[in-house]
């Protein structure tokens, strides 16, 4: 299960530092970067938020740490919790000379630039991936990617990655994926995971994913994951699990697990089971309510409902 205390990145093609021969053959690069409402950062230093302004640090050295110049995300992609991400924040686009780019982990670092976007987030991952090349193999933050069947759509933290069927779809931490027919979505913390029938939908801690029949549904701690008929729901502690007919729910500490008919449901410790059967001298649909610790029902084990609608060991 996802460590809540742990993002779940996604820097598929986040660039290396160059060597020196690469540099020689450099010329200009886009690097994303955001600001504070009025162009405030670190130190007290305010970016110029006109397009075609130049940007200076005052105090640039060209080593591989913190500080000591200007900072961003080289081609869009990167840590997005290297930043801080505020309400009303202006995301910028600089254009940079590569060859004075200084690579520091899920950032970069530069002397100068020249802006080339003011914006919100959205709009700069849109100018990001349409006037830098290299960005359209970058999971770039923010970015809105939508691809068609069989391809593979991958965007960085709070973006959304929609692919169609048979495709797949990543989003970074806080991101959406979404894949249609016998797809795979995945998303990072706190994001949220949807996949056709017979997908396979991942979501982190906080997330949620939805599985269509026989698809797999995984939620981190506290998420919601529900896949229907013959479908696999697993979510963390004190999340929710739903599983269609047949089909299967776990769901940790505190958590709920509710199957379909026939279906299978398992629980942590002071949490809830609830399976529905079929109760054919009525002829309709029931429910019946477990309780972990209660009643001879134990954490860490499946049950079902027998023809009288007892829960019973499966």
């Amino acid at each position: 299960m996802t460590d809540p205390t742990k993002h779940v990145s996604v820097f598929d093609g986040l660039p290396d530092a160059p060597s020196d021969n690469e540099r020689e053959k450099m010329g200009k690069a886009l690097v994303l970067r955001v600001c504070g409402p009025n162009g405030e950062s670190y130190n007290g230093f305010r970016w110029p938020l006109t397009v075609g302004a130049e940007v200076v640090a005052p105090d640039w050295k060209p080593v591989a740490e913190c500080g000591n110049g200007l900072h961003g995300w080289l081609y869009g992609a990167g840590d997005h919790t290297a930043a801080d991400i505020r309400d009303g924040a202006k995301w910028l686009v600089v254009e940079v000379d590569e060859s004075s780019i200084v690579m520091i982990g899920g950032k970069c670092k530069y002397p100068k630039g020249t802006v080339r976007f003011v914006g919100n987030m959205p709009d700069a991952a849109v100018y990001i991936r349409e006037h830098e090349e290299r960005a359209k193999s970058c999971a770039v933050i923010g970015a809105v990617v939508s691809v068609g069947d069989g391809e593979s759509a991958v965007v960085g933290a709070f973006g959304t990655a929609t692919a169609e069927d048979r495709g797949t779809a990543t989003a970074g931490d806080r991101g959406t994926a979404t894949a249609g027919y016998s797809g795979t979505a995945t998303a990072g913390y706190r994001g949220t995971a949807t996949a056709g029938d017979r997908g396979t939908a991942t979501a982190g801690a906080f997330g949620t994913a939805t599985a269509g029949a026989f698809g797999t549904a995984t939620a981190g701690d506290r998420g919601t994951a529900t896949a229907v008929d013959s479908g696999t729901a697993t979510a963390g502690d004190s999340g929710t699990a739903t599983a269609g007919d047949s089909g299967t729910a776990t769901a940790g500490d505190r958590g709920t697990a509710t199957a379909g008919d026939r279906g299978t449901a398992t629980d942590g410790c002071s949490g809830t089971i609830v399976i529905e059967w079929y109760d054919r001298k009525a002829d309709r649909y029931r429910r019946t309510v477990g309780y972990v610790g209660e009643q001879g029902i134990e954490a860490n084990a499946a049950y079902r409902c027998d023809e009288a609608g007892k829960l019973v060991r499966a």
